[in-house]
């Protein structure tokens, strides 16, 4: 009978073990999500849509391997609560702005147009997120984005000022952004 050398363990230890469920279930977490908005949407918790929802979600996280994404390493767990912060005070307030053109229309001098910002966020995850955030806040929208130069291009309803717009994203969003993805 052989004998484990000395200092090791015969223990797995516990990289071994997630490598291990990394193989079985390469996305946890998103399984582990998917399968809890199933059961919300759902609206039930019987055996039946346990098992659904955790076929649909298993066959969902294998789906993602294949995009081959590179890991996210969030940096600033602060940070990123002043930027949910920020987009959460924005939207309500963008929301209320909207609201008025709506019932009232634009104020005389004011237009919509497009506008372009230039960014120095390079990062794909902080993109995607400012993408998010531009389009889920009302009067704006995202509309292309050009990486070898760095532009965004912008849909902006009421477009009264564009360096005040530039300034709103640069200081309010991106960097932050760059804080938490950089």
């Amino acid at each position: 009978m052989s004998r484990p050398a000395a200092g090791r363990s015969t223990a797995t230890s516990p990289t071994v073990k997630r490598q291990g469920l990394r193989r079985l279930l390469p996305h946890p977490l998103l399984f582990l999500a998917l399968l809890v908005m199933w059961l919300l949407l759902n609206m039930s918790v019987s055996p039946g849509q346990i098992l659904l929802g955790s076929l649909i979600a298993y066959g969902a996280a294998w789906t993602m391997t294949a995009f081959d994404m590179e890991e996210v390493r969030l940096k600033r767990p602060a940070a990123m609560i002043r930027l949910a912060g920020r987009v959460l005070v924005d939207i309500f307030r963008s929301n209320l702005a909207v609201g008025r053109i709506i019932l009232f229309g634009l104020p005389k001098g004011r237009s919509s147009g497009f506008m372009t910002v230039s960014l120095d966020l390079a990062s794909h995850h902080g993109l995607a997120v400012l993408a998010i955030v531009l389009t889920a806040t009302p009067g704006t929208l995202w509309m292309n984005y050009d990486p070898a130069r760095g532009d965004l291009l912008l849909h902006v309803l009421d477009l009264d000022d564009e360096q005040h717009w530039i300034d709103l994203i640069k200081q309010r969003y991106e960097r932050l952004l760059m804080e938490i993805f950089e």
